[in-house]
């Protein structure tokens, strides 16, 4: 990290301050979003790790990372797979109205929302299966190595596992499907975080995962989506399970 982009770092950190009790999802975002639309941070700057967020807000990195995932949706933020999350362009005096709707979700959208994602993740898939590259397939075959490596880290796991899917969607050369499933990915990412609860779940996820690309692969559609229904089918089980037992 450059001198500047650390100076950087510790200011944001500094500025932020620890929150109070209450709802600490929404204290977190909006202590966020206040400092983001303040000036005093530029736009294309680098945040803070999630765990020094966290450890400066005197809050859990998971709540960080839900309030983070709300911003996303709202076009404040944008996360760089392997680089880090980014103050965006263009933030909106407006955007404090609209705060809620990312991070209130109920157990009935919550559930829409994941029937949601199951459509349109087959659909994606089957739009990939005739337009994916040979360097997309590539990059999905590193995807599927990590994530056979880290089966026993379960948060590097679900990154490359995040990874693979995302190099479907844009695979799919639909954009309005692409930020679609980006925008669904960001509100359901603290429970996609805790679907996985342990080794056997994530050996069977890889295998659910290496169909899928030996279909694409092939470029075969109807294994492609019959591969990826199976997949969704048990991913989100996975994913209500531990909805409902947070409830």
């Amino acid at each position: 990290m450059s001198t500047n982009s650390a100076a950087s770092t510790a200011k944001i950190s500094a500025a932020l301050g620890s929150v109070g009790q209450g709802s600490v999802v929404s204290e977190v975002a909006e202590r966020l979003l206040a400092y983001f639309t303040s000036g005093d941070i530029a736009v294309g700057t680098r945040l803070p790790a999630e765990r020094q967020l966290a450890a400066s807000l005197g809050v859990g990195r998971s709540a960080v990372r839900e309030a983070l995932a709300a911003l996303e949706i709202l076009g404040i933020v944008i996360v760089r797979p392997g680089s880090g999350t980014y103050l965006r362009d263009g933030i909106s005096e407006l955007l404090p109205r609209t705060l809620s709707w990312g991070m209130m979700l109920g157990a009935p959208r919550t559930r829409e929302l994941v029937e949601l994602r199951s459509g349109l993740e087959v659909q994606a898939a089957q739009l990939a299966a005739d337009r994916i590259t040979d360097e997309a397939l590539e990059r999905m075959r590193g995807n599927l190595a990590t994530m056979a490596a880290t089966l026993d880290d379960l948060t590097a796991f679900v990154e490359a596992d995040a990874l693979f899917h995302r190099e479907i969607a844009q695979s799919s050369g639909n954009q309005v499907l692409q930020e679609l499933l980006q925008s669904i990915r960001s509100l359901l990412r603290i429970w996609v975080d805790r679907a996985l609860t342990d080794e056997g779940h994530a050996a069977s996820a890889l295998r659910e995962h290496r169909e899928i690309f030996a279909a694409l692969e092939a470029r075969d559609a109807d294994a492609v989506a019959k591969t990826m229904s199976s997949h969704m089918r048990t991913a989100s089980r996975r994913l209500l399970a531990g909805f409902d037992a947070s409830q």
